[in-house]
Order: C-alpha cells, then sequence, then structure tokens
C-alpha cells in the first residue's frame, strides 16, 4: 500500500506552485516587517528622527538585498516549474525543502542586519543562499533524470539552466569570502550579483552567465 501511495502522491505541479507563491510572499513581507519605526519617546527633533532613521540603514539595505534575492529564486523556480510536464512525491519534497529555505531567509537577513559588522552572521547568511542555490539544482537534476520534463526541452535548456545556477552559486561564495576582509565587502559583492541578476544584460558574454 505504501509502494501505490508513494507512486501517487504529491503530484500536483499547480498545487506546488501555488503554495511556492504563498511561501515567496509571505517571506517577502516578513523582510519588511523587521524594519520598525523609531519610537516616538525617542525622537524629539527632525534632527533626531534623521538620525534614527540613518540608523535603520542596514536593516533597509539588507531588506533590499534579500528581496531580490528572494524575488531572483522565485523567477528561477517558476523558471523550472514551467518546464516541468509532471511532478511526483520525491520532486514534491525537494521544492518543499526548497521552500524551507525560502522561509528561513528573513530570520538569516534580520540576523545579519543586527551583526552586520559579524562574520558568522555573513556565512550563515550566505549559506541560506547556497542551500536555496543547490536544493533547486538538486530538483532539476531529479526531474531531468526521471524524465518529468516537457518533450521539446533540449540538453541545451538544461545545461543553461544549471550553468546559471552554478554561476550564481560561484559568485556568492565570492562574495562569502570578501568578509575575511571586512563584512561590508561581502554585502556590497553579493548586492551586486543580485542586481545583475535582476537586470538580466541581454547581450554579449554577460547574459551567457
Amino acid at each position: 500500500m505504501a509502494t501505490i501511495y508513494n507512486r501517487i502522491a504529491g503530484q500536483g505541479l499547480d498545487r506546488l506552485a501555488a503554495l511556492s507563491d504563498g511561501v515567496f510572499a509571505f517571506a517577502m513581507t516578513l523582510l519588511v516587517i523587521d524594519i520598525r519605526v523609531p519610537e516616538t519617546g525617542s525622537v524629539h527633533s527632525e534632527a533626531e528622527l534623521w538620525a534614527a532613521l540613518l540608523a535603520l540603514a542596514p536593516r533597509f539595505v539588507m531588506y533590499l538585498m534579500s528581496f531580490l534575492t528572494l524575488g531572483i529564486f522565485w523567477v528561477g523556480q517558476q523558471t523550472q516549474l514551467n518546464q516541468f510536464a509532471r511532478t511526483d512525491r520525491d520532486l514534491s519534497w525537494l521544492h518543499i525543502l526548497f521552500l524551507a529555505a525560502v522561509a528561513m531567509l528573513p530570520f538569516t537577513t534580520s540576523l545579519l542586519a543586527e551583526f552586520i559588522d559579524f562574520r558568522v552572521a555573513l556565512l550563515i547568511y550566505w549559506a541560506n543562499i547556497l542551500v536555496l542555490g543547490i536544493v533547486l539544482l538538486a530538483g532539476w537534476q531529479y526531474a531531468w533524470r526521471h524524465a518529468l520534463i516537457k518533450e521539446g526541452t533540449g540538453p541545451e535548456i538544461a545545461a543553461a539552466f544549471r550553468r546559471r545556477v552554478v554561476v550564481a552559486q560561484l559568485l556568492y561564495a565570492i562574495g562569502a569570502a570578501l568578509c575575511a576582509i571586512d563584512t561590508y565587502w561581502s554585502i556590497g559583492f553579493i548586492f551586486a550579483v543580485q542586481l545583475f541578476y535582476a537586470v538580466g544584460p541581454r547581450r554579449g558574454w554577460l547574459a551567457k552567465l
């Protein structure tokens, strides 16, 4: 009975996409909720309000960076789901694991915003992005091996998807390594990578990344 159940479980591709949209939307909302308005009791002048807002700058930067991160991975997952002809129980669980990493990003974002000078916080944030990339790539590889991809999806598309994830993760790893110099270097580099993938150059060799 368990074998029969496992054969028919988790085959709702549309339900998986709907769950993904919900988790991404919730995680994106949590990012901004972590930015709190300065307390009225601590602000008594325009200058003090500006000072309080400037103190929130790290949280605004991390909000923007993480919102871009979630946007990029949402596009990546939706691109992947659109290439699936169907799903199965194991592939569904791989994507649920991916969503678990998505739901963790507001925490790692808040941690880095609070301890922006600490390498440990930066590396935990990077590890979150690494898990997202690894699980997304694992889902694609599983679907390719088990013929869950739509007909007409050639090896060049599969190679392009793998290349995009691997190159992005290598760039993130370089960014994380820069924390050996300073965490701000890491944040600046990762932010630049996010902007690059959000803009998506359409010409030249950069378009192949």
